[in-house]
């Protein structure tokens, strides 16, 4: 067995193979594989390379008995057990740099949408209709955009807003000490008080899962906006259309859900409730997933191995 022999599970840019061999290491690119066919032949590798095609739990770990590291092609890192994985002495790492413009602009597109009624104008003209009071916008000059996590994804985000005249302010339960001429750092009290905007980008854990539940937002003073470009695990779905019923969110965008993909949610009890709902937006988890990112991703990949090699 090659010792440094590495396995990828999941579609990957050619760059990081590329870069890869050039340091020695073998490549079996695998990106149809299954859990079952990881299994059958994970111990003959040192690396594996994955997106979110399956968790890597510890199952997997147990049968990887040559495992150095684990690569996640992306941000979050739910998919993996780290804390096993670590038991282990297996390095398990990320690329949130390579995808954190993407998820930036995603976001600042649905806001922007979200706030013109550009769907809703769109499919209204599309069907013979031109309303343009019941399209009136809103501007995002002179609001207060809140963001909650201040890793990568939250800093760009920040620096995507910060020529367009708002307010920018952040919480970050494990950071401080990060304001700066983009970004105000406060306390969630803030935050509630302050809030026109409220972004999520923050990683799904026990603590943040259904993070945002009635209790939650019962302390919003103001109406707001809601964008997720982080995990859909963080919000309730329910919650959230209840709190657009009764005016306390003013539009959702959506870039992920708790439950993903078909036929999964057509068994949801609310997704006829929400698609219909006309100040949601909706995208299917593609906010991290640009072609330049497709890339990017590959390039962050292959600079941390350089630095385990």
């Amino acid at each position: 067995m090659n010792k440094n022999n590495l396995l990828i599970v999941d579609d990957l840019h050619p760059f990081f193979m590329q870069e890869a061999k050039k340091m020695g290491y073998k490549c079996d690119y695998e990106p149809l594989f299954t859990k079952e066919q990881t299994l059958a032949v994970i111990a003959n590798y040192k690396g594996l390379v994955i997106r979110t095609k399956f968790r890597i739990d510890q199952q997997i770990i147990d049968a990887a008995s040559e495992l150095k590291f684990i690569f996640r092609a992306g941000a979050g890192m739910d998919n993996i057990d780290e804390v096993y994985a670590k038991s282990k002495n297996i390095h398990c790492l990320n690329a949130p740099e390579g995808n954190c413009d993407a998820v930036a602009e995603h976001a600042l597109g649905m806001l922007l949408a979200l706030m013109n009624s550009m769907r809703k104008a769109d499919l209204e003209i599309r069907q013979g209709e031109w309303n343009r009071e019941a399209n009136r916008g809103w501007e995002l000059t002179g609001k207060t955009v809140a963001i909650i996590g201040y890793g990568h994804m939250g800093q760009s985000f920040a620096q995507k807003l910060s020529g367009l005249g708002v307010k920018v302010i952040a919480y970050d339960k494990y950071k401080t000490d990060f304001s700066s001429t983009i970004v105000a750092e406060v306390s969630m009290e803030q935050v509630v008080k302050q809030a026109d905007v409220l972004s999520f980008h923050i990683p799904l854990t026990k603590e943040t899962r259904h993070l945002v539940n009635d209790e939650y937002l019962l302390h919003f003073k103001k109406p707001i906006f809601l964008l997720n470009t982080a995990r859909g695990e963080i919000i309730q779905v329910p919650t959230l259309l209840k709190a657009i019923q009764t005016g306390k969110i003013l539009g959702a965008g959506l870039d992920v859900l708790e439950t993903e993909g078909f036929p999964a949610l057509f068994k949801e009890n609310w997704y006829k409730e929400l698609v219909n709902n006309q100040q949601v937006l909706l995208s299917p988890h593609v906010a991290g997933w640009t072609f330049e990112s497709y890339r990017k991703i590959s390039e962050v990949l292959v600079n941390k191995l350089r630095m385990l090699s």
